[in-house]
Order: C-alpha cells, then structure tokens, then sequence
C-alpha cells in the first residue's frame, strides 16, 4: 500500500556536521512530508529519525547519501523503529 507508514533511525557517517547537514535534513524532510529530528553526535557523525509515507521515507535514506554542498557521505545505516517515536513535525534538536 502507498500510504503504508514507516520509521527509520538513520546514522550518517563522513563529513556531515559543519556542512548545514541538519538544515538540509530539515528542509528535505519537509518537502517529503516527513516527520521526525535529526542532530548531531559527538563522534562525528549525524542521528535522524524520519517517519512519514514509505515512499518518502525510501527516497529521503536515498538523498543522505548526497546530502548538502560541502558534506561528503561515507556511510549510511538505518534501522526500522516504532511510528509511534516520531514528532508531529520535523525539528533540530541537540
């Protein structure tokens, strides 16, 4: 089904913090109708939780792999979670 919803905790790994990795995040997530948050780590790396349409979901994980101007992706894991652990809304949190 389509609409079948969906959530993924995703960690992104390379040159992604300095870069307005979360920004971009944020505005992707937005323009997909997701929901969720993402922030940075302190080993480096990003945190996101994106939650919405299973469409939108699979073509946001696609979009990390490019990320913004400046951040250069190595990796990229994701893990199904709860539905339920996503926001009303997509924020940067800390």
């Amino acid at each position: 089904m389509e609409d079948e919803q969906k959530a993924m905790l995703v960690r992104i790994h390379g040159r992604v913090q300095g870069v307005s990795f979360r920004v971009w995040t944020r505005m992707q997530a937005e323009r997909l109708g997701l929901t969720g948050w993402v922030r940075n780590e302190d080993d480096g790396t990003v945190t996101a939780l994106v939650a919405g349409p299973d469409a939108a979901v699979s073509a946001m994980l696609k979009q990390f792999w490019q990320g913004p101007p400046g951040a250069s992706v190595s990796r990229v894991s994701s893990e199904h979670v709860d539905v339920g652990e996503a926001p009303d809304s997509f924020r940067i949190t800390v």
